[in-house]
Order: C-alpha cells, then sequence, then structure tokens
C-alpha cells in the first residue's frame, strides 16, 4: 500500500450534507477528499426524495383524468378509465435521477480543491480512513472528518421474512410494471406515499399496520383523516396487526395477521416492506476511531454535530437527530458556519418540519397537540376545515383541515398541522414565523395574498380556543 496520502478534510458520503460541505471547505482554500462508495447524491436523489415524488406527480396526472369529467373535461376516449403505461412513467422516474445524479458527481469531479475517492470507507484510526476498490486500497489522513453516510430501510425480523420475496423504497423504484395487489407493511410515510401512487397507478393495495393507526407520531385527528383521505381511493387497512408473518402462497405473498377484525391472512402478488430506517453506520470501522454509537447504531453528536472523538463530524441521517434532506443541509449548515464564520449555531435552534406527501399533502411543524400537552403546555387550538379555504373549494379537493397550536402563556406558536391542498406549502408560514421566536399576535396582524390557502394563517389565529 502507497503512503497516506494527507488532506485538510475527509467527508464520506456525498448527500446531501457531503458535496455542500466540500464547496464550503474547499472555497476556505482547504483540500479536500469526498469518498462515495456507490451512487451520487445519496438516498434523496437515488431512493427518495426526487424519485418517490416524481411518481406521486405521475399518479396525480392519472387521478386527475380519472376526475376530468367533474371539471366539465370530457376525455375523448369516454368512460372515465385510464390506463398507466409504466414503461414510460420509469423512463420519467429514471431520468430526473440520473439527471440529479450526475449534476452532483459532475460538480464534485470538478471541484478545484476536491478529490474524489469512489470505493468502500472504513475508519484506520481517528485521523485516518482506508479506501478500497476494485481490489486496490488508498489511505487518507486528515484532522476533520466528516462521516455522511446515510441509512437504508429497515428488515425486521419477522418470521417468514426470508422466505418470501419482498421490496424497500429501494426496489421499489426498480419496478417497471404494475403489480396486481401491493401489499404494505408498515402505515408511515414512506408506505403511505406508496399506497396512493400504486393505488392511483390502478393496483390494489392493503396497508398493514401493527399499531392502532396511521402514522403514530401525528395527533389522532390527523391519522384518522389520512386513513379517511386514502380509504376512499379504495385503499384497505389492516390496523392493530399483531405478530406479522409471512409465507408463499403460489406465485404470491401471504401476509399473517393477528387482527381483532377481518382475514387472518392478507395474499399479494407483491410486498412492501416500509417499516423504517437504520443508519449505514455498521461497516464504517467506527471503533477504530472510537466514535460512539447509540443502541441502534446512530452516532452520537453533541449540539454542533460533534462526536466524542475531537475533529470528527457527523451529518445527515446516520446521526438520528434528523431523517429528512432539510435537516441533513441544515447539519452542513451548522458545521460549515461554526467551522469557518465563528457561528455558535446549534441543533436545538431547528424548528422541526417535515411533509407526508400524500395527495393532498400533510405540512408539518413544531409540536403535534399531544406533545404540547405532555409538554405542559397550556395550550389554545386554532383549526378550520378545508372546505371553509377557498383555493381548495375552487378546485374541488376539500379533504382536510389547518390547524395550529399555541402556548397560551407566551403566545409563541408551538406547532401546525396543515392536511389538505398545498399544505405541505402553506406551512412554511408557520416554520418561518417559528424561527422568528415571535408572538403569534404578530403573524396574525399580516395581509396574505387572496386566493391562497396561505391567506387563512391570519383567521386560523383569529379561532384559538383552549383545548
Amino acid at each position: 500500500m502507497s503512503a497516506p496520502q494527507v488532506f485538510d478534510a475527509i467527508i464520506i458520503g456525498a448527500g446531501q450534507a457531503g458535496p455542500s460541505l466540500a464547496g464550503r471547505l474547499t472555497a476556505a482554500g482547504q483540500r479536500v477528499a469526498l469518498i462515495e462508495r456507490k451512487l451520487f447524491g445519496g438516498t434523496c436523489v437515488n431512493t427518495g426524495c426526487m424519485p418517490t415524488k416524481t411518481l406521486v406527480a405521475c399518479a396525480r396526472a392519472a387521478h386527475v383524468a380519472r376526475h376530468a369529467a367533474d371539471y366539465g373535461v370530457l376525455l375523448q376516449c369516454g368512460g372515465g378509465s385510464v390506463a398507466m403505461d409504466m414503461a414510460v412513467v420509469a423512463a420519467r422516474r429514471d431520468a430526473v435521477i440520473h439527471n440529479a445524479r450526475n449534476g452532483v458527481e459532475g460538480w464534485l469531479k470538478g471541484m478545484d480543491g476536491c478529490s474524489v475517492f469512489q470505493g468502500h470507507a472504513r475508519f484506520e484510526s481517528a485521523h485516518s480512513v482506508c479506501v478500497a476498490s476494485a481490489g486496490a486500497e488508498v489511505v487518507l489522513q486528515a484532522k476533520q472528518i466528516f462521516i455522511n453516510v446515510g441509512g437504508r430501510a429497515n428488515v425486521p425480523d419477522l418470521p417468514g421474512v426470508r422466505e418470501v420475496p419482498y421490496l424497500d423504497n429501494t426496489s421499489m423504484l426498480a419496478l417497471d410494471s404494475l403489480p396486481q395487489h401491493l401489499v404494505i407493511v408498515g402505515g408511515s410515510y414512506i408506505g403511505l406515499e406508496f399506497a396512493q401512487i400504486y393505488r392511483r397507478f390502478g393496483s390494489e393495495v392493503t396497508v398493514i399496520e401493527k399499531g392502532p393507526r396511521l402514522i403514530a407520531r401525528e395527533d389522532t385527528e390527523v391519522s384518522d383523516a389520512v386513513r379517511d383521505i386514502l380509504a376512499a381511493e379504495g385503499i384497505q387497512f389492516r390496523l392493530g396487526a399483531e405478530c406479522i408473518k409471512f409465507r408463499k402462497d403460489g406465485t404470491h405473498i401471504a401476509v399473517g395477521v393477528d387482527c381483532t377484525q377481518g382475514a387472518p391472512e392478507v395474499v399479494g402478488s407483491h410486498l412492501l416492506l416500509a417499516m423504517g430506517r437504520r443508519p449505514n453506520t455498521d461497516d464504517l470501522q467506527l471503533d477504530r476511531a472510537g466514535v460512539a454509537l447509540d443502541t441502534r447504531g446512530y452516532i452520537t453528536v453533541d449540539e454542533q454535530l460533534r462526536t466524542n472523538v475531537p475533529g470528527i463530524w457527523a451529518l445527515g441521517d446516520c446521526n438520528g437527530r434528523g431523517a429528512f434532506t432539510h435537516t441533513a443541509y441544515n447539519d452542513y449548515e451548522i458545521v460549515a458556519d461554526n467551522l469557518l464564520e465563528g457561528a455558535q449555531r446549534k441543533l436545538s435552534n431547528r424548528v422541526d418540519g417535515y411533509a407526508l406527501f400524500i395527495d393532498p399533502p400533510l405540512g408539518r411543524a413544531g409540536m403535534t397537540v399531544a406533545q404540547a400537552t405532555k409538554a405542559g403546555h397550556k395550550i389554545l387550538v386554532g383549526r378550520r376545515p378545508m372546505t371553509r379555504i377557498g383555493r381548495a373549494v375552487e378546485r374541488g379537493e376539500t379533504q382536510g383541515f389547518m390547524q395550529v397550536v399555541v402556548d397560551a402563556n407566551t403566545l409563541a406558536i408551538l406547532g401546525a398541522a396543515f392536511l389538505g391542498v398545498e399544505g405541505d406549502e402553506a406551512i412554511h408560514g408557520i416554520l418561518d414565523h417559528m424561527h422568528t421566536k415571535l408572538p403569534y399576535t404578530v403573524l396574525q396582524q399580516a395581509v396574505p395574498v387572496h386566493p391562497t390557502v396561505s391567506e387563512l394563517i391570519p383567521t386560523l389565529l383569529t379561532e384559538l380556543k383552549p383545548l
């Protein structure tokens, strides 16, 4: 093996945080080594946000076409039937992935001061990393190492799971045909998005969830409303499914469920496991660097993303402090600003926000009602159904509601849930205001644009009532 190559910084992983951090560090004059063992762009570009939201858009087009007559649009084929060309859907999905991936790879490989290594990174010590590729190995050294290795689908060791063919969020995206009956185990964000996508494509879909309701971290009212929206499109649900197990049933897969109601098995042509994520930390030899992990395998970090080892940081999904593209990017911003600008940014300054991209979407900010109550806040809650929001009525999409939670004593907005048309965009009015830490009364006096969903935020704040 040749002598180690020395850099100012090593970045492991080309997901959301890694490339942008490389850009900031090299712009500051540092020599950076970036290591990627598989696909540039990480989960978001290759198996997450971009391809799945491309499928969401395809599925919405099919849904709108089926309901065109409701808007006075008459399709020449008649009958309201819509057929999917899955080859075209797959080609559109793949084009989005490849264009984004190639963009990230080209950016990094053309970046002055950045050396790109493609291979599997393993720690040799706290300041050295071995990169293995095609039988060759090279050792890199740096005083600063940034870990941005992301995560992957979790596959629990359920009875029979290794004896049947199953899909995860990655292999699901390789499908170029339409499942006859897609059975999804897991009633949370990933599972529900795929459920609606493939139901709108024309598959029969059944969602199996061990818990008593969907997306358990949400308030019960939100969970129930999401279930009603999806059930209205023909998606079947089996909730409270204990003792989930699998077996082959000819060319199909049978999923055993121990529910209080319904048949003891669900038989489908395809099985998708959407049962959470796990970090890609198990083959980095982190023990050689002394980096501490929690019981789930996530790298433990402090408020500034530093690990227990000086000079090593962990960003993105692998640190367990956020599971989204936007939180990974914010990790990069925190680290870069602190290192290069002398800032004192920290994780606790971040306002939690995310979305469930079913149609209509759920936009979420801060605490739920249950979380705020559990935390001891005396709360005020404002709620308005989408049936009373002009934009939703005009579009004929009135499912869902808008809800905001306020601390009655401090007047601070604690959180919000916007389930309905454009809820994923309108929620940013709440997120931005929460970041300012100003009382809700300031936002209440804003003059929004009509007709929009966001225009109802000040009105919503005038309707606050004690819980």
